[in-house]
């Protein structure tokens, strides 16, 4: 396998269009590509031909406006390129322009939190002009995909790019702006790059097949620890097996033939866990391809005979699965803002970026709690290296000493080096270290020139989360370019609002333990929020102060708002109630069945014993405490039914996802409790389904 001749050949590169395209065309598209605007219909009809004539070359009999709904994944209506017949009946192959940028799929029918009712169906997506087309191949054959926004018949956004796209636009405008006040005149654009890390579980597809929880829920519902867990830390970095380099092999071949950067492969800290991380793009670009990067995953594992899991929280008692996503600002002349220098106390704009995003951090910490909130992630904030739900910033020692001198005296003297790291071997080299250590337990740390925002969900789209960062970011830059532009003193007046910001808001900066309890005391101090459901997340969407601020950026309007917290409470109710029924299926269809079945052997036994002259101590032990925990499952099975009942009563979807938080998951843990200490007493050939030996550790 070549990688530099097969890397992109599925997509409908820049560099495609220059050897299709008229010249005149082609600059068009650059135009409209770096300064918006739209393609004349002329122009637009040259490309569409371009387009399908590449994508026919290579086998597509269709095309797609491929988006991304509320739903969290993306959506695809397949249309195919057939045309009305000539004459003498051949067929001719067709792609207008007018295809090419518009499509009408039915808006009602996704969800929309009430912008859109079954009678108010028409939506439209349009063109994403920035993130280039490309092939897909499935059983469905070769069909060309056409990233696009998705918005109602009314205007407003029902997708998750339409407010990225957005909040891109936005923070570009206010970045220039302060690079502006530092002489850059060059640059004409700063985007947020990204790289998303990608983390996931699999597991033998047979084991996968007979568990209802994961086929119906996506993680276990079910499910004692297995004797060996990850508390060895043997599976991290450690060799990878056969099995699953081969599924690594095929993966990084697809993702690679869709001109996704995969560069980093390696087994993750729990059994079966696993992780992929691309190199950075623009954060409208890294979206799409996350998204194709989980579609891609699981659609190889089932060619090997396994099942990819994404949910946040597979597996209980070991590492769930985040998507670390890496930002930084950078401009289209190749200067990154987020680069901190060899003397970052001497970097003035550095310290002036950073200033902004602390002040961003700390005053919309609950919107940034929330765009990373989602039912899995509720499982995985907290531990085993995933980040506390309370936001802070890890700036490390060599940036924190910079605020202290900044905060303290109003002046950064001097900054922390590195220093070497002295091996002790003599044919080891002696290297150069970093001025700072990384901080594991931080939701966001900064890590050399970028913030690692590690709270994403391993499932969740990482969209939600990178257009709150642009919005919050924007925002601080708007309001420091508001008072610097009109400085009589520039220097003076940067030195003072620096100072002013970092003393402000340094609270949310910590350095140390976030799973410690201290931390969670020390923070209610600071008067950071400990936001720790989804549930409780969503109030924020609609709170005056980011209402005022994403309205007033045009990112998101406040019926957008308010539909998405609709969303959200609805999403959560669903999820739990699917669980819960998933819950009571297993445990009175699987479950119960297979425990008395047992708890007849164990009672035959103590018959048989006892018949035969022997002591049955230990069986009729076994048998009170199996009968006992079965009773116990029982009642938690009835409370669980119960109340499951009674959440029909509720019609307020924030209400009824408060239920569900309260009452139904507790009831649930209630159950689950002594399932799975029957787990670890009955037979195991009695057990009606894989255990998390099985799954974990039979790949």
């Amino acid at each position: 396998m070549n990688v530099e001749e097969i890397f992109a050949q599925n997509v409908f590169t820049l560099g495609k269009m220059r050897e299709r395209l008229p010249r005149t065309v082609y600059k068009e598209v650059i135009r409209v590509k770096e300064e918006g605007g739209e393609l004349s219909k002329e122009s637009a009809d040259v490309v569409a031909k371009a387009m399908k004539d590449w994508a026919v070359e290579r086998g597509a009999t269709h095309y797609t406006h491929w988006f991304q709904p509320l739903t969290g994944i993306t959506a695809e209506k397949h249309d195919s390129f057939v045309s009305h017949p000539d004459e003498e009946g051949k067929m001719i192959m067709e792609f207008s322009g007018k295809e090419l940028i518009k499509g009408e799929p039915d808006a009602s029918s996704f969800p929309s939190g009430g912008l859109r009712t079954t009678f108010e169906a028409r939506g439209y997506t349009a063109w994403d002009i920035t993130s280039p087309a490309f092939l897909k191949e499935s059983a469905t054959g070769v069909i060309l995909c056409i990233p696009t926004a998705f918005c109602s018949y009314t205007g407003e956004a029902l997708d998750k790019k339409t407010p990225l796209l957005r909040s891109m636009e936005v923070i570009s405008e206010q970045a220039l702006r302060i690079i502006r006040l530092f002489g850059n005149t060059e640059a004409t654009k700063v985007y947020p790059s990204v790289g998303a890390e990608q983390e996931y579980f699999l597991i033998d597809r047979d084991l996968y097949l007979q568990r209802k929880d994961l086929i119906f829920a996506g993680r276990t519902l079910f499910g004692a620890p297995a004797p060996k867990g990850q508390e060895m830390e043997d599976h991290y970095f450690g060799v990878i097996r056969e099995r699953i380099g081969a599924y690594m092999k095929d993966l990084n071949e697809e993702l690679w033939k869709l001109g996704v950067t995969a560069k980093t492969q390696h087994n993750e800290v729990a059994p079966a866990q696993h992780e992929l991380a691309p190199i950075y793009e623009s954060a409208n670009v890294a979206g799409d391809h996350n998204q194709l990067v989980m579609e891609t995953m699981k659609r190889v594992a089932h060619r090997h005979g396994l099942t990819c899991l994404l949910h946040e929280k597979p597996f209980a008692g070991v590492n769930g699965s985040g998507k670390h996503d890496n930002w930084s600002l950078c401009t289209d002349n190749g200067v990154n803002l987020l680069d901190p220098g060899i003397t970052p106390n001497e970097n003035i704009q550095f310290l002036l970026v950073l200033a902004c995003i602390m002040r961003a951090v700390d005053i919309h910490a609950d919107l940034l709690r929330q765009s990373a909130s989602d039912v899995g992630n509720d499982h995985r904030l907290g531990a085993d290296e995933a980040p506390p739900a309370i936001i802070s910033i890890f700036l490390g020692d060599q940036l924190e000493d910079v605020v202290s001198q900044l905060v303290t005296t109003g002046v950064a003297t001097e900054s922390k080096e590195g220093g070497k790291l002295m091996t002790g071997v003599s044919t080891l080299p002696d290297l150069d270290k970093d001025a700072t250590d990384r901080n594991r337990t931080s939701p966001f740390a900064f890590t050399g020139n970028k913030f690692e925002f590690r709270m994403v969900g391993s499932a969740d789209s990482i969209t939600a989360a990178n257009t709150t960062l642009n919005a919050i970011v924007a925002e601080s830059f708007s309001e420091a370019a508001d008072r610097l532009e009109g400085a009589e003193d520039f220097d003076i007046a940067v030195h003072d609002l620096i100072k002013e910001y970092m003393t402000k808001h340094q609270r949310v900066i910590f350095n140390g333990n976030g799973y410690s309890q201290e931390w969670v005391e020390e923070a209610e101090k600071r008067g950071l929020p400990n936001i720790r459901s989804m549930v409780e997340s969503v109030a924020t969407l609609t709170t005056e102060k980011s209402i005022r601020m994403f309205e007033r950026f045009h990112i998101f309007t406040k019926a957008e708002l308010e539909s998405h917290a609709e969303i959200l409470y609805e999403t959560y109710a669903k999820s739990i109630n699917i669980e819960a029924l998933t819950m009571i299926y297993m445990a009175n269809r699987q479950i119960i069945p297979a425990v008395v079945a047992y708890t007849r052997k164990l009672a035959d036994a103590v018959i048989a014993v006892r018949t035969a002259g022997a002591g049955t101590k230990v069986h009729e032990s076994l048998l009170q405490e199996t009968t006992e925990l079965l009773e116990e499952m029982q009642h938690a099975l009835e409370i669980l039914e119960k109340d499951e009942a009674k959440a029909a009563d509720y019609t307020d979807n924030k209400e009824k996802a408060f239920y569900y938080k309260d009452v139904i998951r507790k009831d649930m843990e209630a159950l689950r409790a002594p399932a799975d200490r029957l787990e670890q007493i009955v037979d195991k050939k009695m057990w009606p389904f894989p255990t998390y030996a099985d799954m974990l550790f039979e790949v």
